[in-house]
């Protein structure tokens, strides 16, 4: 029998992985800002120190000459043409004049005018007049060399020139942080996987116990799941000792009644000698037997019904040939031709007395009603396991067949000469949670069509 299908998100451990799986997505998406962040400040800080030690470099170059600034013709980097980095510098009054610029700046038209304002430096960004964005390091000196000095020395450098160095390592941002995601959504897999192992081993115990092979939970878990395999432990004892203590009563019962019931077959039997008594004597014994046949039909119910927590799985092949052996045998006279349609291999969810009742009952119905053929259909389906007899006698008129599929009719008291054998079966598929169909058959009888859900 195949297993069944569950969704894969009804599972446990998949809930929490997807859980775990949108938490760190969710913190991965937020950190990712809050690291562009900081090696931002720091990439602008390593800037800051870069332009401030040109802005040093500017100022060990200068000398004050009868209280005039004085420049070098060139600059150290502009000597040597190996050096890849220009000093892009501008050395301005206190009035915002400019006084000096190197060659590698006069290119630039920049839109910012320096304040001698006693703050001492600053690091901003401006634009120049072709739209192309600078950082800006503006440093105020008022000693030069030991003489009085008013001015702002500012230095530049593009900040296209960090574009690459920033889209890279955004870049790598993204690669690491999945990386990083990736290995702890693997981390978090197997840890989850670990932590369920527990409720795996109770699910196949459960398992056991549901197919008969255990009788009852081990205390081998974890001691949070204890309470809970102990509880089940108790309800399936429970049951098992209101099942027993069940069919002990209606033993004792059909006994206490037997002794009864032959007391009045007896009484029948003595008046009938009497001719006078004969109406009455009828009418005693079609009650006697009226009520010998509930008796049964109250144990049988009684003894198939399913129980709460064992689940059933009989093969059908053997079952149905022990059962059509015997058939034959019974009914030899008529030589009924059985066609049998299903798997070799095919279970049904029924418990084996369950099933070996119901197939009886009906299988007996269509022997001694048929003509000569019945067929025997079984697979399994979407909905469940199904079952099919069919007979070639014409079937049961369809005004009849919703009082047979009504839950509560019962047959034997309805349709006189159908016994309780329909209504034991109808009671033994309602306690499997099945359904009973009675239709028109291929072969010009009826059709009982019977679906056990294999859950």
């Amino acid at each position: 029998m195949p297993t069944r299908k569950h969704n894969k998100t009804s599972s446990l451990r998949m809930r929490l992985m997807l859980g775990a799986a949108v938490t760190v997505s969710l913190f991965m998406l937020a950190l990712f800002p809050a690291l562009k962040q900081v090696f931002t400040v720091a990439l602008e800080t390593s800037i800051e120190q870069r332009l401030a030690a040109d802005a040093s470099a500017l100022i060990s170059a200068a000398r004050i000459v009868d209280g005039q600034l004085r420049m070098p013709e060139k600059l150290p980097d502009e000597e040597f043409d190996i050096l890849p980095a220009r000093q892009t510098g501008m050395i301005y009054d206190n009035k915002s004049n400019l006084l000096w610029r190197s060659s590698s700046s006069k290119a630039i038209q920049l839109n910012y005018q320096p304040k001698y304002d006693g703050r001492g430096h600053e690091f901003l960004r401006g634009i120049d007049i072709d739209g192309r964005e600078y950082f800006i390091y503006d440093v105020e000196v008022d000693l030069l060399r030991g003489k009085n000095a008013d001015f702002s020395i500012v230095t530049m450098q593009p900040v296209s020139d960090y574009e690459v160095m920033y889209i890279s390592l955004r870049q790598q941002l993204y690669v690491w942080l999945g990386f990083a995601l990736l290995l702890l959504l693997g981390f978090l897999w197997l840890g989850l996987g670990w932590g369920v192992r527990s409720l795996r081993g109770l699910s196949a115990e459960l398992d056991e116990v549901e197919t008969g092979k255990r009788a009852a939970l081990s205390d081998q878990h974890p001691r949070e799941l204890l309470r809970l395999t102990r509880s089940l432990n108790r309800l399936m004892e429970s049951e098992r000792q209101q099942s027993e203590r069940y069919r002990h009563s209606l033993d004792d019962l059909a006994h206490s009644l037997k002794t009864p019931l032959a007391v009045l077959q007896g009484v029948g039997e003595v008046l009938s000698v009497n001719p006078d008594n004969s109406e009455q004597v009828h009418t005693l014994q079609g009650q006697v037997s009226r009520m010998s046949q509930q008796i049964s039909y109250q144990l049988q119910r009684a003894s198939l019904r399913k129980s709460g927590l064992l689940r059933y799985q009989v093969k059908l092949k053997p079952l149905l040939e022990s059962l059509l052996g015997a058939l034959d045998k019974v009914y030899r006279d008529k030589s009924v031709v059985v066609t049998q349609n299903y798997a070799e291999e095919l279970r049904v969810p029924v418990e084996q007395g369950a099933l070996l009742e119901l197939l009886g009952n009906v299988l007996e119905n269509a022997y001694r009603l048929c003509l000569s053929q019945i067929r025997i259909s079984a697979s399994l389906i979407e909905t469940g396991c199904e079952l099919i007899i069919e007979d070639d006698v014409p079937g049961v008129p369809k005004h009849q067949r919703e009082r047979i599929l009504k839950r509560g009719e019962r047959l034997d008291t309805q349709y006189p000469g159908q016994g309780i054998g329909t209504a034991v079966v109808k009671d033994i598929i309602d306690s499997y949670g099945g359904q009973l169909f009675v239709e028109d058959s291929p072969l010009g009888g009826a059709q009982f069509r019977i679906i056990f859900p294999l859950n």
